[in-house]
């Protein structure tokens, strides 16, 4: 830890060690000794004023004034004063074991022990007489020649041209979705007032289907655009008066959360491959009065075109 230490000139506190490290006593405690010994004479240090001035409860306050009281920090004695009424005086002690010797202060800090300094002890050492060691002679090695004789290198084998891949085929396009169809004003108008009626008309099949006049205004718009998407009336009113809960409370919110889950798409336009494999229809011949396919009205194929006479 490092101290940054400033010299103040004014607005302080002079706090002992003996309460700033105080052993004993608890951080709470020795933080509301500072506090009471920097307030001026008359302040107010009830257990109330406190607990306003703090965010610790009255319980922790408490138990801190009789810290404080048990060390000699503080002396709270209770007086009479005119008019009957009983007050807490407050005494604050800023170094209690100077003012009232019949207290003991434990130290703050420990003692340290004296530090043990090692002697240095002189060894004798050893010294390493010199010897004469023989030096070997080098001896010279003959060294053999190489001498380097070009190779060529094997040709190469030709690779073989590597097989494009195929192409990989494109992704299949993903079909756009259907535009919202708008119907006109004078459709849509019928729409709505169709709409409006197969709502009131619900409390027939069900009478817990009675719906206000609001709620079939804020309906209708819905229902209209089941009815545009080609849903049948009578359809519209099976999905929605049907397998109703035995506890219904809000009969407009369950409407509406049928017609927006149930929503059906529109119907697709008449593909014309479905269109030409669909037979020719009946006819009746005009020769024989027999029923026959055909594109339009005629004779069948076993009687003579009119106007020949039959052999």
């Amino acid at each position: 830890m490092v101290h940054v230490n400033v010299r103040h000139t004014s607005h302080y506190t002079v706090v002992g060690n003996h309460l700033a490290q105080h052993r004993s006593l608890s951080l709470v405690a020795i933080g509301l000794a500072l506090h009471i010994q920097s307030l001026p004479a008359g302040a107010k240090v009830g257990i109330k004023a406190l607990t306003n001035r703090f965010p610790e409860g009255e319980v922790r306050i408490a138990r801190a004034l009789r810290e404080l009281e048990e060390y000699g920090y503080l002396e709270r004695s209770r007086e009479r004063i005119t008019g009957g009424r009983i007050l807490t005086r407050t005494v604050s002690y800023n170094h209690p074991g100077a003012t009232r010797p019949e207290l003991s202060i434990p130290s703050p800090l420990p003692v340290p022990l004296p530090v043990q300094v090692p002697v240095p002890v002189s060894v004798p050492i050893p010294m390493a007489i010199p010897m004469a060691v023989p030096v070997p002679v080098p001896v010279p090695v003959p060294v053999p020649v190489r001498v380097s004789v070009p190779v060529s290198p094997p040709p190469a084998p030709e690779r073989a041209p590597a097989p494009k891949p195929a192409p990989e085929p494109a992704p299949a396009p993903e079909p756009a979705p259907a535009p919202e169809r708008a119907p006109g004003p004078v459709r849509a108008g019928r729409l709505r007032q169709d709409a409006a009626d197969l709502l009131a008309r619900l409390r027939v099949d069900d009478p817990r289907l009675l719906l206000s006049e609001r709620a079939v205004r804020q309906l209708a718009p819905d229902v209209a655009s089941w009815l545009d998407r080609g849903a049948a009336p009578e359809a519209v009113r099976r999905v929605l008066a049907a397998d109703l809960p035995a506890d219904l409370r809000h009969p407009a919110a369950l409407l509406g959360h049928r017609l927006k889950e149930s929503l059906p798409p529109y119907l697709p336009p008449p593909s014309p491959v479905f269109a030409s494999a669909r037979p020719d229809p009946l006819q009746n011949c005009d020769g024989c009065d027999r029923a026959f396919r055909a594109p339009a009205p005629g004779r069948c194929a076993d009687c003579p075109p009119e106007g020949v006479a039959a052999a």
